[in-house]
């Protein structure tokens, strides 16, 4: 094959190909930024925040630093601390579990629903059950987590956090855009979490994320404690906080990007429907859910088996196409975590998944040769 027929590599991610059309408004905000010199809080974020809220629904939006932060800031809000148990899916990143650790609450990892992937609501109820039996912890909330951009089961969830008097928190990292029953995810939880890590559906250039509420008092505590529990003044201070606190260039960055939202979605489904339609009849794709809207933060098939794995990675790299496990350990089997599922029941989904799981590209600038290269690979050695 020439050089001139080679084909085009395939981004896991493009952010190159979408800041093409907006680069001349982003050097114009960030120069805005930099002319200014109010690089933190700045007047960008109070105007991303009003933008957020408005696009989802929600009725405030607090801008932190990342999307870790968040889930912090909205568990510190609630009180939630030693004795406290935070019931959360086994099968999703460090971060979920990493916080309630951090507040000196423990982890209750949950098992998943083995088409969703998202949090097993019997199992759920399951664990729930024995906590009160077991009398050691208090159930105080439910970590909800979009996974993949495909929205949880959010009526049931609230349904459950009523009868129980617990928190429900929307860890919708990976799902900013998606919706449910025409309704954004944002305004679901008593509070959500969001990511702008670069490679989320809306990703600044470098760490950021939010909070989304209906309560006034909810976010003005927020706000507090993202500005190490200030009161009205910087000096006065009300409660123990943190430095959660967003950029504002990260802001203006997201305000660029905000517009390309709706059109990058758009075109995440069709790219899905590709893949879809290419290889869901020898792999399992990602579910539909009826009166659910993925955002498709990430496309990820379930293979026949574990051993199929290394092979569609072997034949993948073979043809310079990229992959990546989202996520290779549930979290219960993690070192750091291993001790805090001690007496509990087996997680079978959530470590069965996790040794079959195979996230493809997906992002709005693949085009249908590529996605038809990506089948390709997965499919020569299947």
């Amino acid at each position: 094959m020439t050089a001139s027929a080679t084909p085009r590599p395939i981004p896991f991610f493009d952010m190159q190909a979408q800041q093409a059309p907006i680069r001349a408004e982003l050097d114009r905000r960030i120069a805005a930024v930099l002319g200014s010199g109010r690089f933190v809080l700045g007047p960008e974020v109070t105007e991303l925040e009003a933008k957020l809220a408005e696009y989802a629904g929600a009725a405030h939006a607090v801008g932190v630093s990342s999307g870790t932060d968040a889930l912090q800031i909205a568990m510190m809000a609630e009180g939630i601390g030693r004795g406290d148990a935070v019931f959360l899916p086994a099968f999703t990143y460090t971060a979920t579990a990493e916080v309630p650790l951090v507040l000196g609450a423990t982890p209750v990892f949950v098992d998943v629903d083995p088409r969703t992937y998202n949090i097993d609501l019997a199992d759920l109820r399951r664990r729930i059950d024995a906590i009160r039996a077991e009398g050691k912890l208090r159930p105080r909330a439910v970590v909800g987590v979009d996974l993949f951009g495909l929205p949880a089961d959010w009526p049931a969830l609230q349904e459950i956090c009523a009868a129980e008097k617990m928190f429900a928190l929307d860890d919708a990292a990976q799902a900013f855009g998606g919706s449910l029953h025409g309704k954004r995810l944002g305004a679901w939880a008593h509070a959500t979490a969001l990511s702008f890590y670069p490679t989320k559906t809306l990703g600044a250039y470098g760490d950021g994320g939010a909070l989304l509420c209906d309560d006034a008092d909810r976010a003005e505590l927020f706000r507090s404690l993202r500005s190490h529990g200030e009161g009205k003044t910087r000096y006065e201070v009300l409660r123990t906080g943190m430095n959660g606190r967003l950029d504002t260039i990260q802001a203006a960055v997201l305000l660029c990007k905000l517009p390309l939202m709706e059109p990058e979605l758009e075109a995440r489904t069709r790219v899905a429907g590709w893949y879809a339609e290419r290889l869901g009849n020898r792999v399992q794709v990602p579910a539909e859910i009826p009166g659910a809207v993925s955002a498709h933060g990430y496309y990820s098939i379930l293979l026949p088996d574990a051993a199929s794995r290394p092979r569609v990675l072997d034949a993948c790299k073979a043809r310079n196409v990229p992959t990546a496990i989202y996520y290779p350990m549930p979290l219960h089997q993690q070192p750091a975590y291993q001790a805090h599922h001690q007496g509990y029941a087996p997680l079978p989904v959530s470590e069965d998944v996790s040794t079959r799981i195979l996230s493809l590209p997906i992002h709005a600038y693949l085009d249908e040769e590529q996605v038809g290269r990506v089948c390709e690979a997965v499919l020569a050695d299947l």
